[in-house]
């Protein structure tokens, strides 16, 4: 780790307690200005805010240690010395502080380790990176910006044709994670009993989102069905970022901009007027390419977006390639635009490839 990582690190967990700091000082002293309550009771808001983030015996620990070593201090100040009570009082306040730092950084690794565990059993939950099927081929990618994400992909077939989904749940790490394991075994089971248009897969789905109207979580989605033997995809997005396809007939890129509300942003009825959904030609050579905002907000060093344009230039010069070819080298792109900076977001992108119809013994 070098001198810029530990930077951030420590900018990091500084961010981290200046916001508990804050938050202590709201909920201890709700109608008094911060810059008006005296520094001790400043001190003692956010002392009593990390205790309260440990359980009742490391919270005894903790209080005896800070006595502990209090008493030490004031005993030498007023010159008394207490004999055997006064050598203990450092020592056992040390004691106690490991004590507490061991057991937490304990069960911080158990905790590391449930969320790898969750981790591999969301990426198993994926489709294969690389799936063809009839003259089509994908190829995905995708990775989290903490140990699971809320990012979704998806390639689903049925007796009618294929599917191909991808959506962002809103929200970071485990909360989005699992909405995101539910939002899926939901798209499975609607596919599997109704074969419907991507419309009316997101209408439904849009019924599931907004059946909590204590749950404020919203779900931006792309959805694409290839029916068997057809040169055409039926395509709607819910406001999710903008595809991009590659005709090779015209040698050009183009943009997929429908209309449509992310779902659980408002009512199925609302959605049902506003959601558009539209057949689009898809030939030979075409690529077409599906990603979340994690991609195009990816910064660099210098705080810079990666951004549509850059990604949009990539599908010009490389969206004639194979789905594999274009994935390998939007990932190339991305991982030598930010470098060494962690990702803000999950970024997740999948892209499709039409190939030419197979030669048969009869043609050659």
């Amino acid at each position: 780790m070098n001198s810029r990582q530990l930077g951030k690190e420590f900018q990091s967990d500084s961010q981290r307690l200046k916001s508990l700091y804050f938050d202590a000082l709201r909920e201890t002293n709700p109608s008094i200005p911060p810059q008006k309550i005296p520094v001790t009771q400043k001190f003692l808001s956010l002392l009593s805010a990390l205790t309260k983030r440990l359980n009742p015996v490391r919270r005894l620990v903790f209080g005896v240690s800070v006595v502990s070593f209090g008493l030490h201090f004031l005993l030498n100040f007023l010159g008394f010395y207490i004999f055997p009570i006064q050598p203990l009082l450092l020592p056992v306040a040390f004691l106690g502080i490991l004590f507490i730092l061991l057991i937490e950084l304990l069960e911080k690794s158990d905790v590391q380790k449930e969320l790898d565990f969750a981790r591999d059993i969301q990426l198993s939950l994926l489709p294969p990176s690389a799936l063809k099927w009839d003259q089509l081929e994908a190829h995905s990618f995708a990775a989290t910006a903490s140990e699971v994400g809320g990012d979704y992909v998806d390639v689903i077939k049925s007796d009618k044709g294929t599917y191909v989904f991808i959506a962002d749940v809103s929200g970071k790490g485990l909360s989005a994670a699992l909405y995101m394991v539910r939002i899926q075994a939901l798209v499975h089971l609607i596919i599997k009993k109704q074969n419907p248009g991507p419309k009316d897969l997101f209408l439904e789905l849009n019924e599931y989102v907004k059946s909590n109207k204590m749950d404020k979580t919203f779900v931006t989605a792309c959805a694409a069905f290839f029916p068997k033997g057809e040169d055409h995809f039926i395509f709607s997005r819910a406001g999710h970022n903008t595809p991009i396809i590659f005709n090779k007939k015209l040698d050009s890129t183009f943009k997929l901009k429908t209309e449509g509300f992310a779902l659980g942003m408002t009512s199925t009825k609302l959605l049902r007027k506003t959601l558009e959904e539209k057949k689009f030609q898809f030939e030979a050579g075409d690529s077409l390419l599906l990603y979340t905002d994690g991609l195009v907000e990816a910064r660099n060093n210098i705080g810079e977006e990666y951004g549509e344009d850059r990604l949009d230039g990539l599908m010009s010069i490389y969206g004639s390639l194979h789905a594999k070819s274009i994935t390998q080298k939007i990932q190339s792109s991305i991982e030598l635009y930010i470098g060494d900076e962690n990702p803000l977001d999950d970024i997740t992108f999948t892209t499709i490839h039409k190939n030419d119809p197979a030669k048969s013994l009869a043609d050659s």
